[in-house]
């Protein structure tokens, strides 16, 4: 596989997601612009992951990284939470776009950075060292090749004592097929993997029936639970924490139901249960 060609390709389907998710795919931004108490259920989560790593079990008051961050209503939810000097970094001009958007409307005081979460660091080297937590979460290593650089990347930007957090798709999902039910492919990192799909995984992505992404080539690479902790230990980070969660954010499996109050999915008891999710939690020595 041609990586720069890929990413390419991946750049322009999100940049078309960005426009589903803000149009009705992420539910009405509107509403949860006006309601300063709402947090999104994938930083309620991923916050469930953080707390006992945080002062007071909690990012008030704390510099922090969202990368990743999409159209930035996670970004926003942390900002609520009281986290500050908040930045949130994706490649794709247009979903950052929407997300400076949100942020004006929601008065939040937040900077957004065009560049690739595995040069993070180059892409805002004034922030070298000045970050006490940085997040990423729900769907996003299956879309960078490589993770060498990234956890680099996150070494570099976290202050000393600061902590990093990973809550994402667990791996063993990138071997399942569609229906979920038999292995399909390679588990183990370096698999690649290229499908056709102009549909978007958001619980409304089609509510007015019309909403298909124009740029429909998608590719993914696996990354094992193996090279995921490597990688940021390799990096010189302490691993806290690793966790495996039966909750996840969104459809990745076609039988999972899902929880509009918890605003998640999980596994019918009917089915064998297996991890949908896993964390990882590191921080960053004096």
């Amino acid at each position: 596989m041609d990586n720069n060609k890929a990413i390419k390709e991946n750049l322009e389907n999100w940049n078309d997601r960005a426009d589903v998710h803000a149009n009705g795919g992420y539910g009405d931004l509107n509403e949860f612009a006006k309601n300063p108490q709402e947090i999104t259920g994938t930083v309620q989560r991923d916050l469930a992951v953080l707390k006992p790593f945080l002062p007071n079990n909690s990012v008030a008051g704390q510099r922090l990284l969202h990368l990743q961050c999409h159209i930035g209503n996670d970004t926003v939810s942390w900002w609520r939470l009281g986290a500050k000097s908040v930045c949130g970094l994706d490649f794709s001009p247009n979903s950052l776009r929407y997300a400076r958007k949100l942020a004006a409307k929601v008065g939040a005081d937040i900077t957004y950075v065009e560049g690739d979460a595995r040069y993070a660091a180059a892409a805002m080297p004034d922030k070298l060292g000045q970050f006490d937590v940085i997040v990423t979460s729900a769907g996003t290593i299956t879309w960078l090749p490589d993770l060498k650089d990234w956890a680099k990347s996150i070494a570099d930007l976290l202050c000393p004592n600061g902590v990093f957090m990973i809550r994402d798709n667990h791996p063993l999902l990138f071997a399942l097929d569609n229906e979920g039910l038999k292995i399909k492919q390679n588990y183990f990192s370096k698999t690649e993997s290229f499908y056709i799909d102009d549909s978007s995984y958001a619980v409304n992505d089609t509510a007015d029936g019309t909403a298909k992404i124009k740029h429909d080539r998608n590719y993914n690479w696996a990354h094992d639970f193996q090279e995921i902790v490597s990688v940021l230990r390799d990096a010189g980070l302490t691993i806290e924490a690793i966790g495996e969660h039966q909750e996840t954010d969104w459809q990745a499996l076609p039988m999972l139901t899902y929880n509009e109050q918890k605003d998640e999915w999980t596994m019918p008891k009917e089915y064998p249960q297996i991890p949908l999710t896993f964390s990882v939690v590191v921080r960053k020595n004096n």
